[in-house]
């Protein structure tokens, strides 16, 4: 983590986030992938792009079909898609949503309804690089990420544009732009995963406690796997 970089204002950091999608652009032209869940960072890492490029989005928009989506999630997804005109790619794993039993082990739930789905899309399409909505503050195993990572499996350079985003930053971001945002976040969720994997939040609560902890545990295991 670059201490200096994630104590900088806000627009500084908006400047950097734009240098880093534009050198992507650069490097990689149209063979890049954005990956949206529907959360709070990603709508952010969107919205960031698409003022790159003049209110579009030069790539392919990725988002997870598991099966056990909150259903608010999912129709924020719809209207964000509908709202900025994206090219959206549904991932599914249709084979292991019919065999596994959602979220008992929730390692493997999330290896196959996640990771597997996210690995073959980079190979189907081609994508030399995908865009992620990590931030070093959100987990411990993500302090040591950096904005430009090459990862072998398969091969691909995977972009942090936010890393240097804060919790507030991207509070104030939203704010900012007035940028819509999942309805759950009123409710006093602040990170969402799958239904079965969240929780609400106690007021003193760190940004990720309401997920489910056997998996926040095992980040490392999971993001070697291809996970975020």
């Amino acid at each position: 983590m670059d201490k200096v970089l994630i104590e900088k204002p806000l627009e500084e950091k908006e400047l950097y986030s734009k240098k880093v999608v534009q050198e992507t652009y650069e490097r990689y032209g149209r063979d890049v992938g954005v990956a949206f869940s529907g959360g709070k960072d990603s709508t952010v890492l969107l919205h960031l792009v698409r003022s790159v490029f003049d209110g579009r989005i030069p790539w392919k928009v990725f988002t997870l079909d598991t099966s056990a989506e909150f259903k608010e999630i999912k129709d924020f997804v719809h209207k964000v898609t509908d709202e900025w005109n994206l090219e959206l790619i549904v991932l599914k794993n249709e084979e292991a949503i019919k065999k596994i039993e959602i979220a008992k082990d929730k390692v493997e739930c999330c290896y196959l309804l996640k990771v597997v789905p996210i690995n073959n899309a980079i190979k189907d399409y081609g994508l030399k690089a995908l865009l992620t909505a990590v931030r070093w503050d959100e987990q411990e195993a993500r302090i040591n990420e950096e904005f430009f990572t090459q990862r072998e499996n398969p091969p691909h350079m995977r972009v942090q544009p936010i890393l240097h985003f804060r919790e507030i930053d991207i509070w104030s971001y939203i704010k900012k732009y007035n940028i819509p945002y999942c309805e759950l976040y009123k409710k006093g969720y602040r990170s969402i995963d799958c239904e079965p994997c969240t929780r609400l939040c106690g007021t003193d609560w760190t940004e990720r406690s309401g997920r489910a902890p056997e998996k926040e545990k095992v980040m490392k295991r999971l993001k070697e796997m291809g996970y975020f």
